[in-house]
């Protein structure tokens, strides 16, 4: 029996041909089905990435437009859902709102069970439709504002920071949303992709996988870090600030949220450089403090213990420039993610084996049980 006590670090559970990571001469690599981030990020759009997640090919140009046209028809959401979004306590997290709308979604889908590539494909498609929307009305439903129906006529980021605002982005808004959303799309086997692939090894159906992998996101060592990131640079307040904050922060043995990554552990994460470039741009546009203190604190981060930012880092200033409240940053990375997540647990489905390591008891062992009335 193997023994994997640290996290299961570097321990290979399953065979994929969904995402690669590797190292190459000093470099980190990641590509989509072989397709390297950085070209994806410079020339593709979400779309076109959630296409080839799913179908394991870059689509044609009218497979393109077939599959706009599919996700744009497929993004209202059914009224049993707009119910629910309606009648959850406003201080409900949004993750929480949309971990409990997939399961809702299940429920509708007279066809969960069934197990199909075809079918599968189908849902997988309304689930990147519909999460934008339920992410968009719960927000508006809280804020008390009316509901800003999808429109056939943006694309799939476009159509989503439309739905928040009520008008139409700009073009580096557009941009920048877009490219995030291609970026988080897929990582390999991170902890809510594991938890998919764990639910889709049971069989458990596409809802249920998804909404395992949800929870998982939730969490502030996962998804939850960006909004851990914004919190930080609020605190800080101006780039003045930063060296000390760090300086501090690191002498007193503190986690730095948006640093340092279970994989790129000594050069950058790529992502993370394209997002540098987003929340440059944005900042052009929008409010400038949040990008400038950001590269204060990557700047102290590396100086005293080398530290490099990871996706999360930059997605926080990139979001706020986007006008999306902190508590929506984690729902953000869902939306991206979910392409990832569903092609996961196609794969899963098509190479099963259930997934179940085994632990090792240390606890005591040969304990002789003692009747209630003599302890």
């Amino acid at each position: 029996m193997i023994e994997a006590l640290d996290g299961l670090r570097d321990v290979i559970v399953c065979e994929t041909r969904i995402s690669r990571i590797a190292l190459v001469n000093g470099k980190a690599i990641l590509e989509y089905r072989g397709y390297d981030i950085r070209d994806l990020a410079k020339h593709s759009c979400y779309e076109e990435v959630a296409y080839l997640l799913l179908y394991g090919e870059l689509p044609k140009k009218y497979e393109l437009q077939d599959f706009k046209i599919e996700l744009a028809e497929r993004r209202e959401i059914p009224p049993q859902i707009i119910g629910l979004l309606t009648h959850l306590p406003q201080y409900t997290h949004p993750m929480v709102v949309l971990r409990t709308s997939i399961s809702y979604l299940g429920s509708l889908d007279k066809l969960k069970d069934v197990k199909t590539k075809e079918e599968n494909l189908e849902k997988s498609k309304n689930l990147i439709a519909k999460i934008p929307t339920i992410i968009a009305y719960y927000h508006r439903i809280r804020m008390g504002k009316n509901l800003i129906p999808p429109t056939l006529e943006l694309g799939h980021a476009a159509n989503f920071l439309y739905m928040m605002h009520g008008y139409e982005p700009s073009k580096i808004a557009e941009k920048a949303l877009d490219v995030d959303l291609v970026l988080h799309a897929e990582h390999e086997l991170n902890a809510s992709t594991f938890a998919a692939r764990i639910a889709a090894s049971t069989l458990a159906d596409m809802y249920a996988c998804v909404v395992a992998a949800t929870g998982t996101l939730m969490g502030p060592l996962h998804g939850g870090a960006a909004q851990e990131v914004m919190k930080m640079l609020r605190e800080v307040a101006t780039p003045g600030r930063a060296d000390e904050y760090v300086r501090k922060k690191l002498e007193k043995g503190e986690r730095l949220m948006g640093f340092g990554h279970r994989i790129y552990k000594s050069i950058i994460d790529p992502r993370a450089e394209i997002l540098r470039e987003l929340a440059r741009d944005l900042a052009k546009i929008g409010n400038r403090i949040w990008f400038e203190i950001s590269e204060a604190i990557a700047e102290s981060a590396y100086k005293y213990k080398k530290l490099l930012p990871n996706v999360d880092f930059y997605s926080a200033s990139v979001y706020a420039n986007l006008n999306i409240p902190d508590d929506l940053f984690v729902n953000m990375f869902a939306m991206g993610r979910i392409a990832g997540w569903l092609a996961h647990i196609i794969e899963q489905y098509e190479t099963n084996k259930l997934l179940r390591p085994r632990a090792k008891y240390i606890g005591e062992t040969e304990r002789k049980y003692v009747p209630l009335d003599q302890r």
